[in-house]
């Protein structure tokens, strides 16, 4: 059984790999990617792979038997018909079976549900597409916070609008063990699964954090519209408006939901004192 992996060149993609390259034999698993050589040192096979080339994602798909689909990136009236794309050719080139990473999320009333709505539309055109399937529905990523800590350090504080709504955070190897599972075991067919660890508030976070780096972090609570206008003067108009959608999605409760995630598994996420645990080990 062959089995492809969209994306290949990015963090989600190339995890999602490494934890097939465990299970399956190498020659099993191939990679797509809108710019091959970016993936070359998966050490796999990688064909053509950008959502918006059609002809090229039918060649691409040839021989394949399971497809994971990771949601692109691009706005969200253009994901859609890129995600059909992928649909189209998976059905014309004879794959069998669709894995999507889908996320959770607010689905009206923030900046972050359009991203959200258009997940939901490629959802229903995979149900509706006539292959098995199984849909995993992301967490938030844990490793951008990490990445932030020394932003972090400089403020003194982790300030954004989430208040005291809880998260259901994940990581990418987590989420890709789960993936790993979803694509070689059918029991998980015409399942959707909430895929994420321990729903944790931002207080916690940084009472994690500061065990992992030594840091006297606290939380600091903004509004909706003062954490917008922060994020969009460092990060611009588009991802600034988007990452405070998701925060007031945590804020209202959005991303605190049940957890399937043992259930896709076969085993529980880990734990954030372990997973924390390792970062402290390589801090100091």
């Amino acid at each position: 059984m062959k089995i492809a992996v969209t994306a290949a060149s990015g963090h989600l993609g190339k995890e999602i790999v490494k934890a097939l390259l465990a299970v399956v034999p190498k020659d099993d698993v191939i990679g797509l990617a809108r710019t091959p050589d970016k993936a070359k040192d998966l050490g796999i096979e990688v064909r053509p792979g950008d959502y918006n080339d059609l002809d090229a994602l039918e060649t691409s798909l040839e021989s394949v038997d399971t497809l994971l689909l990771v949601s692109g990136m691009d706005d969200p009236d253009k994901r859609i018909q890129q995600h059909r794309n992928v649909i189209n050719a998976a059905k014309k080139s004879g794959v069998k079976k669709i894995v999507y990473t889908s996320v959770q999320g607010a689905e009206e009333g923030t900046a972050f549900s359009p991203v959200i709505q258009s997940n939901r539309q490629t959802e229903q055109d995979i149900i509706d597409s006539g292959l098995d399937w199984v849909i995993g529905r992301n967490g938030i990523y844990i490793e951008p916070d990490i990445e932030y800590i020394e932003a972090y350090k400089k403020a003194g504080v982790i300030a954004n609008c989430a208040a005291d709504g809880k998260c259901g955070y994940t990581s990418r190897p987590e989420l890709a063990y789960a993936y790993a599972k979803m694509l070689t075991e059918d029991k998980h067919n015409a399942q959707i699964y909430n895929l994420h660890g321990e729903a944790i508030s931002q207080s916690q976070l940084a009472e994690y954090l500061n065990a992992a780096f030594g840091t006297d972090l606290r939380y600091e609570a903004m509004s909706v519209e003062a954490f917008r206008e922060d994020r969009v003067a460092e990060l611009g108009e588009f991802l600034g408006t988007v990452i405070a959608g998701i925060y007031q999605g945590i804020r209202e409760g959005k991303s605190d939901n049940p957890s399937q995630y043992s259930k896709a598994a076969g085993r529980e996420h880990q734990s954030w004192t372990a997973y924390f645990a390792t970062l402290k080990s390589k801090a100091f």
